[in-house]
């Protein structure tokens, strides 16, 4: 059975083997990556019995708690990739400023960005985790990149990719020739190829939102929820179910083998912040790969992979999935559709109705 399955580096050969001028850079950084994922993988599947459970005293430059594998996995993602000279510069969620390379190290002609565990709250109670990164083409290749040379748009990425640490560890990435999916063999150690081509399907049944903060939603946004909330009975004429994991990856990775529509959209429960999730780190990386299977990745206004980032953490609103779903959450930012009554999030034959109705 191993001989009918791909590996990631024979997949990536492939790959090469349609641009005959690549130098073969882009698939040892690819490598590299996928090697701070399997060892990511070993220290999660650890938990309790690594020591690796449980917060830090520390905080990372958007001021959130750091958990003890967020610093774990920063430091495996910086170790592995610094030194091969395949990289000018690297950024991650948990440093202030881009990563200096040693000085013993030569640089190379990519930046690599990247949230070495996303949803890392989850970790304590055993919900599924990830890693998401993006590589772009240093503008000066072979020199220490400054954090203006990160500040490219999305669609600039040359690969973009995630690994999910669930029942099994699922490596998914694109490089610009759709989205596939590579499942580590613990006994071989090798990530196998095993989605190939993945597509997110057109029609969604399932929308993923933290209902909790319907209060600051933005009109929009409530009319969308309200619209698949009446179900049958409602304008669109089905039903949904409702899903939410706090983890941007595990939602990019249902979406894209299931369907659906994951909204994180801007609200007023903290003003100042234009949107929640990280532009350059997680929105860029997530919108390249949902774009690549089909569906559409969007602040409500814009497409992402337009958006040019103002700084290294900037962070913006994100909805993506199916196409036909996220174009009408832009009609309603667009005012494009008549409002609909006011509902409340749970009917008055609800377990939360209010006493006395």
């Amino acid at each position: 059975m191993v001989a009918d399955r791909t590996t990631l580096a024979r997949f990536l050969i492939e790959q090469r083997s349609h641009h005959p001028s690549a130098s073969g850079e882009l698939n040892g950084l690819i490598l590299d990556v996928a090697l701070a994922c399997k060892a990511i993988s070993k220290r999660v599947a650890y938990g309790a019995l690594g020591g690796v459970l449980g917060a830090e005293t520390t905080t990372n430059v958007q001021g959130e708690r750091q958990r003890k594998l967020d610093v774990i996995a920063n430091e495996l993602f910086l170790r592995v990739n610094e030194w091969g000279g395949l990289v000018a510069g690297m950024v991650s969620e948990e440093l202030d400023d881009p990563h200096p390379i040693p000085p013993q190290y030569p640089r190379g002609k990519y930046l690599l960005v990247f949230d070495p565990l996303d949803g890392s709250s989850n970790i304590d109670v055993n919900v599924s985790v990830g890693s998401i990164f993006s590589v772009l083409r240093a503008p000066h290749p072979g020199v220490d990149a400054t954090a203006p040379d990160f500040l490219q748009p999305g669609s600039e990425q040359v690969c973009a990719g995630y690994a999910i640490y669930g029942p099994s560890t699922v490596l998914v990435l694109t490089v610009g020739t759709g989205v596939h999916g590579f499942t580590l063999d613990p006994e071989l150690g090798e990530f196998l190829l095993t989605h190939r081509d993945l597509r997110i399907p057109e029609s969604a049944s399932e929308f993923a939102i933290n209902a909790s903060n319907r209060r600051f939603w933005e009109p929009p946004v409530r009319r969308y929820v309200d619209e698949c909330l009446a179900g049958r009975s409602g304008p669109r004429g089905k039903d949904y179910n409702m899903r939410w994991v706090a983890s941007a990856v595990a939602e990019l990775h249902r979406i894209l083998t299931r369907g659906g529509v994951f909204l994180y959209p801007r609200d007023t429960k903290e003003p100042a912040r234009a949107g929640r999730l990280r532009l350059l780190y997680e929105a860029s990386p997530v919108a390249l790969l949902v774009e690549q299977a089909g569906g559409r990745a969007s602040t409500g206004h814009r497409r992402v992979l337009d958006v040019v980032p103002e700084h290294l953490h900037q962070r913006i609103p994100l909805v993506f999935g199916a196409r036909d779903e996220v174009e009408r959450i832009e009609d309603h930012y667009a005012g494009g559709l008549d409002p609909l009554p006011q509902q409340p999030l749970f009917g008055s034959r609800g377990l939360f109705r209010v006493r006395g109705q």
